[in-house]
């Protein structure tokens, strides 16, 4: 299937690890010419090195994205040494895991600077671009804390929340203009924020975090996390010109963790 990414110029955001690095894999071997982001150099450096053995080359930016001045420069930045970006793909930041006990107001606002406004500051100054040209896809990962209330996850899934809504918005928004917004709801994923999910939960129900991951696959239908692999063939189709029609869709891929009509 020609999914016609040849070519296009990808931004992705959190692209040097777990989803947002699988991302850039994916649309690199499409032929596109990714763009990842990170605040970490070195982070940065592992990615573009490990992404170059797979025989894709990429350009990287370190930008804090909760920053909104700094969103806007390395925007600007990437459209100058690169040219006009045709797909955001949104994987920055996560919050933290904090059970109920531990949460105070602090807990709340640094759960959306860490996740809502990374998002946000970027898509303020890449939708502009869009609109102007009249053309381009954007996908926000988002987990499925926004939709499904966990004790543990409370200040992130409240920003993933406003996010999915804040998406749903623009793709309305901006359809007319020819630029669409869809959502991929990840369920649990094998990265390195799989650990830290479970000694949250850990800690608030005493149980070890190994028994507890052991029970979080046995709740699974499909009996397993999803991969960033799999995420990351999502998210090429819903950013290719097969999926044209589609736009304000969310995407649920928690191996029917959770059965939701929506």
């Amino acid at each position: 299937m020609n999914l016609e990414l040849d070519g296009k110029i990808v931004l992705v955001t959190g692209g040097s690890k777990g989803i947002g690095l699988a991302c850039a894999r994916a649309f690199g071997k499409e032929g596109a010419r990714a763009v990842i982001v990170s605040r970490n150099k070195d982070n940065l450096s592992a990615a573009q090195a490990a992404l170059a053995e797979d025989g894709v080359e990429v350009t990287t930016f370190a930008a804090d994205l909760s920053d909104g001045a700094a969103a806007e420069r390395m925007v600007v930045a990437a459209e100058e040494q690169v040219g006009p970006i045709d797909v955001l793909i949104n994987s920055a930041g996560g919050a933290r895991r904090v059970p109920p006990a531990e949460l105070t107001p602090d807990k709340w606002r640094v759960a959306m600077d860490a996740k809502f406004f990374t998002y946000m500051n970027v898509m303020d100054h890449v939708l502009p671009r869009m609109v102007e040209r009249r053309a381009g896809a954007i996908v926000n990962i988002i987990g499925t804390g926004g939709k499904i209330a966990s004790p543990v996850h409370l200040p992130g899934g409240a920003a993933n929340a406003a996010l999915m809504l804040a998406s749903a918005g623009l793709a309305a928004a901006w359809g007319r203009a020819g630029v669409r917004v869809n959502v991929i709801n990840p369920g649990a994923t094998m990265t390195g924020r799989v650990q830290m999910n479970l000694e949250a939960e850990s800690r608030m129900t005493g149980k070890p975090p190994a028994e507890l991951l052991r029970q979080n696959l046995q709740r699974i239908p499909l009996g397993r996390y999803a991969t960033p692999e799999e995420v990351a063939d999502a998210a090429l189709y819903l950013a290719s010109a097969r999926a044209s029609y589609v736009t304000g869709a969310s995407l649920t891929m928690d191996g029917a963790l959770t059965p939701l009509v929506v």
